[in-house]
C-alpha cells in the first residue's frame, strides 16, 4: 500500500520544499547580515508560512494517521517530538506575525521561542528521517527518498532565487553619499566638516535622506508619543530658528559660507553632513535639514562623543529597511513597519547606553571659539557640561545621589510607546511603562510660538512652568530641591525715619539648576532683577529693571549676562561670536551659589534730594517726600531668551517682536516710615516662591 505521506507523495515533497525554504530563510534572518535580500526573505518566509499553513497541517495530520498504528520506537518518538516542536514553532510564528502587523512591537521571548522550537524540530526531524530511511534503505518504500530530497531542494532554491530577483527589482533607496560639485574642503579633505568637530564614520558625505524622515517614526504607530513631544522642541527647530538663520547668514557673508559649518554640527547636522554648508546654497541648508534640525536619526545614529564640545561626535549612517521613508497608510509603510517589528536588531542599534551619560550631551552643550573661527585664539563659550561636572549635583560613581542631564531635561513620563521600560537604569525596570520625554524642556518659550509649531502652546506653557520650578520630577524628588530654580530673598530693615538710608538687599540663590544660571549664549540671554517701591496708596516711588515701550531694559538694571568683545575691544552684541576674543563682563550663578545686589533708598525727609548714582552693585537714589507710613518693596527675577537689540537686528524692528519674559521668582517686604527713629534689631527678610 502506498502511503499518502510517503517519500513518493507530492504532498510530502511539497511539504519538504516549504519547510526547507522556511528553515533556510529563517536562519538567514537570524544569523545573516542586515541586507535587502534577507528582508525580502523575511517577507517570503512569512507569506509562505501563512499561505501553506493549511497544506502543512493537512500533511502532518495525514502523516500521523498513516503511522499512528506503529509501535513506539526511537523513530516514532522523534516524530512526536518534532511534531510538538513544529506546532510550537507555527503558533509562535503566527503570534509574531500578528504583532508585526497590528501591534507596536513583537515580544522578544516569542521570537526566541520561534527560533528555539525550530532548532528543536530540526534536531528531532533530521534523525527521524535519516534513521527511518536507513532502516528501509533496501526496501521499495525508500527508493523515492532521493527524488524527495532533490525536489525539496529544488523547491527551496526556487524561493531563494525569487528573493534574489525581488532584491534586484527593489533593494531600497540608493543613497548618494557624495559631496556636491564644487564643495570647498577649506581645511583639507581629511576634515571635510571643519571648523565643526563633527564627523561621519566614513569621513565622507551622507545623503540627507538617510538622516531625515522623523515623521515616519511618528506615523508608524510606534513612537507617536515621542514624536509629538519632539515636534515643538528646541532640537526640532534648531536649524529653522529664524534667529539662528539670520546670524548664520551674517556669518556666511562676513567669513564665507564654509565657516557656518562651525554651527552645523549642533544646529543643522543633516545639512552639514550632506555638504550643503557651501557657497551658492540657498539658506545654507538642505530642505530636510531645515525642517528637522536635530532629527530622530541624527541624534540616535551618533556612535561616540567627546567632552571637548563643538559637536565633537562621530555619526554613522543607519542601515535602511525596505520602504524606509514610505508615506503613512501605504503598502510600503505597512511592509516597513512589519520588517522593523519582526526583525528589530538593526533598529535597536539606534538605542545605545551612551545616551544615558552626560558626556553624550557635552558634545553640543559645550562650546568654544578657536583660531580657525576668530583668527586670534581659543575662548570658552557656554559650557553646561563642565558646570554640572564640577557642581554638587555630580557625585561621581554614585547614580543614586547624582542628578544627570536626562533626569532633569528628559524626565520620565507615562508611556504607551514601544520604547517604554528600561532595565539598565538603577531605578527602573523593563515594565515601568514610562519613557524619557523628548520635549527637552529648557528655557526657550519664544521660537515655538514664532514658528507656529504644532503643539507650541502646550510646550511654551510647560517651559514657563519649568523655568519657575513648578514641574515636579518624582524620579529625583529625594535628591533634588524644592521650590523655584533660583530662590530670591529680600532683606530690608523693619523701619526707617525720614532722611535715613534704607538698605535693600536682593539675594539670589541657585536652588536646583544643574549648571550656571542662566546658561547658554549669555550675550543674547537676559535675566535681571526688577525692584519696585510704592507707598501705602500704591503710588510708585521708585523702580529699577523696567522695560520701556520698545522693550529695552533701563540703564542701571542688575543683569545676569555676558558682554563679549572682539580683538579691538568692541562689544559683541549681534551674536557675532566668530569675532569674539574675550569677555569684558560676565555674571551668572554657579549651582548652589548665591549672588547679591544692594540698593540704598533714601527715605524722604521733606524735600531732601540725593542724586541717583550707581557704585558697583549698589544703586543710590532719592524718592519724593513721604509722610510717615509704609514703603512697599517688591523684587522680581525675570528671564528672557533673546535681548531686544539682537531680536531687532535679526528680525527687524518693524516686526514688533519681543521675547516673552518669565518671572522666575519674587519677594516682597514692607518698611515702616516713622516720624521718630526706630532702632532695628534685625533685618526684615521676606521671600516669596
Amino acid at each position: 500500500m502506498t502511503l499518502s505521506t510517503g517519500w513518493g507523495s507530492w504532498l510530502a515533497r511539497a511539504t519538504a520544499s516549504i519547510l526547507l525554504f522556511e528553515l533556510v530563510s529563517g536562519f538567514a534572518i537570524t544569523f545573516g547580515p542586515f541586507h535587502p535580500a534577507v528582508s525580502w526573505g523575511l517577507l517570503l518566509h512569512t507569506a509562505a508560512g501563512l499561505i501553506t499553513l493549511a497544506p502543512l497541517a493537512w500533511y502532518f495530520a495525514r502523516h500521523w494517521k498513516d503511522y499512528s498504528g506503529q509501535a513506539m520506537s526511537d523513530v516514532v518518538l522523534l516524530g512526536y517530538v518534532g511534531l510538538a516542536a513544529m506546532a510550537i514553532c507555527v503558533l509562535s510564528g503566527l503570534v509574531v506575525t500578528w504583532q508585526g502587523l497590528f501591534a507596536t512591537r513583537t515580544s522578544a521571548w516569542l521570537r526566541y521561542l520561534h527560533l528555539l522550537s525550530t532548532l528543536l524540530a530540526l534536531a528531532a526531524s533530521v534523525p527521524h528521517i535519516v534513521v527511518s530511511w536507513f532502516r528501509r534503505r533496501g526496501s521499495e518504500a525508500a527508493r523515492p527518498a532521493t527524488a524527495w530530497l532533490g525536489i525539496a531542494g529544488l523547491g527551496s532554491l526556487t524561493a531563494v532565487i525569487m528573493a534574489a530577483v525581488l532584491t534586484l527589482a527593489y533593494g531600497g533607496i540608493k543613497y548618494r553619499n557624495e559631496f556636491p560639485a564644487g564643495y570647498n574642503f577649506l581645511y583639507g579633505r581629511n576634515r571635510p566638516f571643519a571648523p565643526s568637530l563633527a564627523r561621519t564614520s566614513t569621513n565622507g558625505a551622507f545623503d540627507a535622506r538617510s538622516l531625515a524622515g522623523s515623521a515616519t517614526c511618528g506615523s508608524s504607530g510606534c513612537h507617536t508619543q515621542i514624536y509629538d513631544e519632539w515636534k515643538p522642541s528646541a532640537h526640532r527647530y534648531a536649524a529653522m530658528d529664524p534667529i539662528f538663520q539670520g546670524i548664520q547668514n551674517v556669518m556666511a557673508r562676513q567669513n564665507g559660507a564654509e565657516s557656518t559649518r562651525y554651527c552645523g554640527g549642533c544646529h543643522d547636522p543633516i545639512s552639514l553632513f550632506s555638504g550643503t554648508k557651501n557657497i551658492f546654497v540657498e539658506n545654507l541648508t538642505g530642505l530636510d535639514g531645515y525642517n528637522e534640525g536635530i532629527s530622530c536619526v541624527a541624534c540616535h545614529a551618533i556612535q561616540k562623543t567627546d567632552i571637548q564640545g563643538n559637536a565633537n561626535y562621530t555619526i554613522t549612517q543607519p542601515g535602511e529597511y525596505l520602504w524606509q521613508w514610505s508615506a503613512p497608510d501605504t503598502a510600503g509603510a505597512l511592509a516597513r513597519n512589519f520588517l522593523i517589528r519582526t526583525w528589530p536588531a538593526q533598529h535597536n542599534r539606534l538605542s545605545k547606553r551612551v545616551y544615558k551619560k552626560p558626556e553624550y550631551c557635552a558634545a553640543c552643550h559645550k562650546q568654544f571659539i578657536d583660531q580657525e573661527v576668530n583668527r586670534v585664539g581659543w575662548v570658552q563659550l557656554q559650557n553646561q557640561y563642565d558646570n554640572w561636572a564640577a557642581s554638587h549635583w555630580n557625585k561621581k560613581g554614585d547614580a543614586r545621589v547624582t542628578i544627570e542631564c536626562r533626569e532633569c531635561h528628559m524626565p520620565l513620563v507615562d508611556s504607551t510607546d514601544p520604547a517604554s521600560g528600561d532595565s539598565t537604569d538603577y531605578n527602573r525596570n523593563a515594565g515601568d511603562q514610562k519613557h524619557r520625554s523628548h520635549r527637552f524642556l529648557a528655557a526657550n518659550n519664544f521660537v515655538p510660538t514664532l514658528l507656529h509649531l504644532e503643539g507650541a502652546a502646550k510646550h511654551v506653557e510647560l517651559t514657563e512652568s519649568w523655568l519657575r520650578g513648578r514641574i515636579g520630577i518624582p524620579e529625583i524628588r529625594d535628591k533634588w530641591a524644592e521650590g523655584p530654580v533660583v530662590k530670591l530673598r529680600l532683606e530690608t530693615p523693619p523701619a526707617a525715619m525720614p532722611g535715613q538710608r534704607v538698605p535693600v538687599r536682593v539675594v539670589l540663590i541657585s536652588n536646583k539648576v544643574g549648571h550656571d544660571y542662566p546658561t547658554g549664549p549669555l550675550d543674547m540671554i537676559q535675566s535681571w532683577v526688577e525692584l519696585r517701591v510704592e507707598n501705602e496708596r500704591g503710588e510708585p516711588v521708585f523702580a529699577s529693571g523696567r522695560r520701556d515701550d520698545r522693550n529695552f531694559l533701563e540703564p542701571g538694571t542688575f543683569l545676569f549676562k555676558a558682554e563679549p568683545v572682539d580683538q579691538y575691544g568692541n562689544l559683541i552684541d549681534r551674536h557675532n561670536l566668530w569675532e569674539m576674543v574675550g569677555v569684558r563682563y560676565r555674571r551668572s550663578l554657579f549651582p548652589g551659589y548665591s549672588d547679591t545686589v544692594e540698593y540704598n533708598i533714601v527715605c524722604p525727609s521733606g524735600g531732601l534730594r540725593v542724586p541717583a548714582r550707581t557704585i558697583g552693585d549698589v544703586r543710590e537714589f532719592s524718592v519724593p517726600a513721604l509722610k510717615p507710613g509704609t514703603l512697599r518693596i517688591a523684587a522680581t527675577l525675570h528671564y528672557r531668551k533673546i535681548d531686544q537689540f539682537l531680536l531687532n537686528y535679526v528680525m527687524g524692528e518693524s516686526a514688533h517682536l519681543t521675547s516673552p519674559a518669565v518671572d522666575i521668582a519674587g519677594a516682597t517686604a514692607q518698611v515702616t516710615v516713622a516720624a521718630k527713629a526706630i532702632v532695628a534689631t534685625k533685618a526684615n527678610v521676606a521671600t516669596k516662591r
